[in-house]
């Protein structure tokens, strides 16, 4: 600690030591680069004298803070997380550190994190505080175990998922490169660089010079700040997620990843209420897609598996529904065999079908068996019976919700044409601009079929095995397909907004502590909500 904090405080206030350089400099009194150093060092070394923790029978408490003292005490019955990090200098030191998590969201300066502890002893100590979730607390617990434990907790695990090189080429198909290029970019433009650029001679001869030479000067820079961007999100894709395992050993799922900082989470399975696939459109277009779980009180996106091949991410999905099934929490009265439930609509056509399983090899290395499509029972879990989360056939929202999805495309469209017909109106106007509406339709429309393709529902039913599951799906640009265990679910709203009470629509939003909290099925013909709110939670409804 007395290496790692002095480092970690004078990384975090480099911009303050760089204006005391210029600040000294500037003055003559070269002291005044020398006093920040020494008090925000001096600030640093005084926490290995006033951190403390215990770790009790039924407590673990840390104490620190030099000017305001700070306690925390968590009992070791609500410990529900217990997550590893090692950046460069911890992992040069031989050091971790542990942050306890209960389940609750907590500001970064009220986390419980144990700082610079030995990384020898780190698996026992978390091999021990999450014994409670496997076992009654016993009378008297001990206080350590032995490394011996923690070997074969970690050796009873199998692995679910496992991170592949080739997968950073999905990296630049998300937009994180341009989160990380952004901020760079505007603090660039902040201290007058583009007023550079533009009053260079450079710009001057673009300005001059035909359009052929505009167009080709704008097309290569469009395609410098792809590359650029492109290669942000594969650096921060590898040093995130490079060698990433998800390992699962019936009461908690170890997910352990990174390149220079290495984190290990640990999650309690018995917060587990689900899994959301997310499909973004460029992933989708590429068939790839990430996935997240849903839990109690932890992120409400909990990345389990970064962008990856769609058959990789589904194999990992089973696994992990399959074996998330908690047995004692099915109702007894639980019929085993039920095949999956399909509300019908009212009245029209039979409703089609919408296919999600990719047939394509697994990229994780491991033999999995071909991905199911519709109406496919060759993938099978471990007990033998398909994996209906997976091969579940969503019902479509009708006629109704598809002009709802044209109307509400079409508009800017339309809007759009007004307007240039508003300018003709004033004098004439370059041809190009009667483009812009008709482009504008044509993408319009794309958008609006492809978001109807992607809007759905079903309930399965519960078994004997395992409870009800809502799964739901809807978006475009940023598509996500949520399966919620039924138990998770603890109230309903149905809304209508005036122009879904027109229609005959509804959106029905199912309530849960877990994840996003509200998860949505979107669209939904008014006359089937009473019927899906029945399917997923029999008798929340009352007499009505």
């Amino acid at each position: 600690m007395l290496l790692v904090h002095p480092v970690t405080e004078v990384v975090k206030f480099i911009p303050v030591l760089i204006g005391s350089i210029i600040l000294g400099t500037s003055s003559g009194n070269p002291a005044w680069s020398i006093v920040p150093l020494v008090l925000i060092v001096g600030f640093a070394l005084t926490r290995w004298f006033t951190t403390t923790y215990r770790v009790g029978p039924t407590h673990v408490e840390l104490r620190t803070g030099l000017l305001q003292r700070r306690e925390l005490s968590v009992p070791r019955s609500r410990i529900r997380s217990v997550d590893i990090e090692s950046d460069l200098l911890h992992r040069a030191l031989g050091l971790s550190v542990v942050v306890i998590g209960t389940g609750q969201q907590a500001d970064s300066g009220e986390k419980f994190k144990l700082d610079s502890l030995d990384a020898r002893v780190v698996p026992a100590l978390r091999a021990e505080l999450l014994a409670h979730t496997a076992r009654p607390a016993p009378t008297t617990p001990a206080v350590g175990v032995s490394d011996d434990t923690a070997a074969q907790e970690h050796s009873a695990a199998r692995e679910i998922g496992h991170w592949r090189p080739q997968w950073v080429r999905y990296a630049p198909l998300s937009l994180t490169g341009f989160a990380v290029m952004a901020p760079i970019v505007g603090a660039a433009f902040q201290y007058g660089l583009g007023q550079r650029l533009f009053e260079s001679d450079a710009a001057h001869d673009i300005g001059e010079g035909t359009a052929v030479a505009i167009a080709l000067v704008v097309l290569g820079l469009f395609a410098a700040i792809v590359l650029v961007v492109s290669l942000a999100a594969c650096t921060r894709y590898l040093t995130t997620y490079f060698g990433l395992r998800v390992l699962h050993n019936g009461r908690t799922l170890h997910v352990r990843h990174g390149l220079f900082t290495t984190r290990q989470i640990t999650l309690d399975l018995a917060r587990f209420r689900g899994a959301t696939v997310n499909e973004p459109l460029l992933l989708r277009l590429s068939g790839a897609a990430e996935l997240e779980a849903i839990m109690v009180g932890e992120n409400p996106r909990q990345k389990i598996l970064p962008q990856a091949p769609r058959a990789a991410v589904e194999r990992t999905l089973g696994e992990l529904l399959d074996g998330g099934a908690k047995p004692d929490r099915t109702p007894p009265s639980a019929e085993p065999g039920a095949a999956a439930v399909g509300l019908p609509l009212p009245s029209g056509p039979a409703t089609p079908e919408l296919h999600d399983a990719a047939a394509s090899p697994s990229a994780t290395g491991a033999p999995v068996a071909p991905a199911l499509s519709t109406g496919d029972a060759s993938r099978r879990t471990s007990a033998g019976e398909p994996l209906a989360q997976m091969s579940a056939r969503l019902t479509r929202h009708g006629p109704a919700a598809r002009r709802r999805r044209y109307f509400r495309a079409l508009s800017p469209v339309v809007l759009l044409t007004f307007a240039v017909l508003a300018f003709a109106l004033e004098g004439p106007v370059p041809p190009l601009w009667w483009l812009l509406p008709g482009i504008a339709a044509i993408i319009a429309i794309a958008l609006a079929e492809d978001r109807y393709r992607g809007l759905g529902h079903v309930v399965l039913p519960r078994t004997a095995t395992s409870p009800a599951w809502l799964i739901t799906r809807s978006g475009s640009l940023d598509r996500d397909r949520d399966c919620l265990e039924a138990p998770g679910v603890i109230g309903w709203t149905v809304r209508q907004s005036f122009w879904q009470r027109r229609a005959g629509l509804a959106t029905v939003i199912a309530a849960t502590a877990a994840g996003k909290k509200r998860y949505l099925v979107i669209d939904i013909p008014i006359a089937q909500t009473w019927a899906l709110i029945e399917s997923v939670t029999p008798g929340a409804l009352g007499s009505r």
